[in-house]
């Protein structure tokens, strides 16, 4: 790429739509979120020299943490290098050899890796099986050790939504900890768009709330929210916060910008844009043919099912000034092949009209499952 994140990318030479960024509100580019950065930048320096516990726990970083923490409503809040960072720094540290995370099968990889590491005992249930959940809660409720669930709240492949609520009962009819991560949420659902968790009214039911910046909020980064008791002791247990160099200053004040940005009429209206932007390309892609699922989210996946089928797509649309790559395994399952179709509030009516034009001319989704 030889340009910012926006709608039109620059690739080798040619302008592309881009139709497959994370950037939901657009804010990866705003003036407000440069700006912010530039200022770190000029008072702090580019790098932070040291990690967070020697000497490069810098006020940006402590800031950010402070509007994390009361963007989101908990006690405090911790940020780390990336959403990875986070996963793995949390998962290893609150959970050990004598305890279980039971996981959603379709988690980010991020979760499932530091679950196996952790060294807990670790059990799957189908993708948002809330009777499978019950019989693996069930078998662990007379165990020695903590139950520790993990879910996502917005499924980064499919877009669809984790039932918290019903999760939420479960894990306390057991006794088991919940982690719900809002990486692909945060800034987007609820009253105050502090994401799912706010959305399906459970925000005193989670114990770990995790999320990451790089995505609506356009910086780059990921957090972790939840009591001051979990921080503190993440501060002194997670190994990828301990033995890392903090992360630059200018991203965690990019984040707190974007943080701002989006709890003020602006963001509101950001958001709005982008539920409407959903709301007419849903419309035109079932108008169209193709089979959507019913859950509202800023990813649109369009299923193909063969991965070769998957990537001829995905370079016809290109040639036709349409970015959108095709996400094959071992990302999803075998002949799980399918275009993973974001949108953002940057998009505009006529960016849409030549993607409906494009897919409309060179695919057909009967015919695409069909050879699947």
């Amino acid at each position: 790429m030889d340009s910012p994140q926006s709608p039109r990318l620059q690739i080798a030479g040619k302008e592309l739509i881009n139709f497959s960024s994370n950037d939901y509100l657009g804010l990866a580019n705003h003036p407000r979120l440069k700006e912010a950065a530039v200022r770190a930048v000029e008072k702090f320096g580019a790098g932070s020299g040291a990690s967070r516990l020697i000497c490069g726990s810098l006020a940006p970083h402590h800031e950010l943490e402070d509007a994390l923490a009361a963007f989101k409503k908990t006690e405090a809040a911790l940020s780390f290098s990336s959403g990875y960072a986070a996963a793995m720094g949390t998962i290893c540290a609150v959970a050990g050899k004598d305890d279980v995370i039971v996981l959603d099968k379709l988690v980010h990889a991020s979760i499932v890796d530091a679950a196996r590491l952790s060294g807990a005992k670790l059990r799957v249930f189908a993708h948002d099986d809330l009777n499978e959940l019950e019989d693996i809660l069930r078998w662990t409720k007379d165990r020695s050790g903590r139950t520790l669930i993990v879910t996502e709240s917005v499924f980064s492949m499919d877009g669809d939504l984790a039932p918290l609520r019903e999760i939420v009962a479960l894990k306390d009819k057991y006794g088991a900890w919940l982690m719900v991560d809002e990486a692909h949420a945060t800034g987007l659902f609820g009253k105050n768009r502090r994401g799912v968790i706010e959305a399906q009214s459970v925000s005193d039911n989670v114990e770990i709330q995790m999320g990451t910046l790089g995505k609506a909020l356009g910086s780059s980064g990921g957090y972790i929210c939840g009591p001051r008791v979990l921080i503190d002791f993440l501060v002194n247990r997670a190994r990828s916060f301990i033995f890392s160099t903090a992360p630059v200053p200018a991203a965690a004040a990019a984040a707190q910008a974007a943080i701002d940005l989006v709890r003020s009429a602006e963001g509101d209206a950001l958001a709005n844009k982008l539920w409407s932007l959903v709301k007419e390309t849903k419309a035109n892609l079932t108008k169209g043919g193709w089979t959507l699922s019913a859950a509202q989210s800023a990813i649109v996946p369009l299923h193909i099912g063969a991965e070769t089928k998957a990537v001829e797509t995905a370079a016809a649309l290109r040639d036709d000034g349409i970015y959108i790559p095709a996400i094959r395994y071992p990302t999803v399952a075998r002949g799980e092949a399918r275009l993973r179709l974001t949108l953002t509030a940057a998009h505009t009516p006529n960016d849409l009209e030549k993607l409906f034009a494009a897919l409309s001319a060179i695919h057909n989704p009967q015919s695409a499952i069909k050879n699947a």
